[in-house]
């Protein structure tokens, strides 16, 4: 399973950016979707989970803000990000825990990261 974020940016404080997450390969699927960020010289965080189902999590550093959406007919997880503010400077990684088929045609679960999106709210 390959997942590939994109949305990422530079805007002004108070703004907006949606980052998008799509997965893709053959023959899989996907359970709980999240996004994690990381800021230089920090650990990486979570940030909001959302389940197959559709039950959302968020972070108390950005409830209220940030909300967690997906599209199962598309296989990819957004992140609505409004009023943003310069602390939420951060590469933001989309994650997902998935099934897939291996070679023996036996399900696999296994946790999958994207590649990371650089977000850059100015002050």
């Amino acid at each position: 399973v390959q997942l590939q974020a994109s949305g990422g940016g530079l805007v002004q404080a108070g703004g907006s950016l949606r980052l998008s997450c799509a997965a893709s390969g053959n023959k899989f699927s996907l359970n709980d979707m999240a996004w994690h960020r990381q800021a230089p010289g920090k650990q990486r965080e979570w940030v909001a989970r959302i389940t197959s189902g559709g039950s959302t999590h968020v972070a108390n550093s950005v409830k209220g803000r940030f909300t967690i959406s997906r599209d199962n007919a598309k296989n990819t997880v957004y992140l609505q990000m409004n009023n943003l503010k310069p602390e939420d400077t951060c590469v933001y990684y989309c994650e997902t825990d998935a099934l897939y088929l291996d070679y023996s045609d036996s399900w696999v679960a296994q946790r999958f990261w994207g590649q990371g999106t650089q977000v850059t709210v100015s002050s």
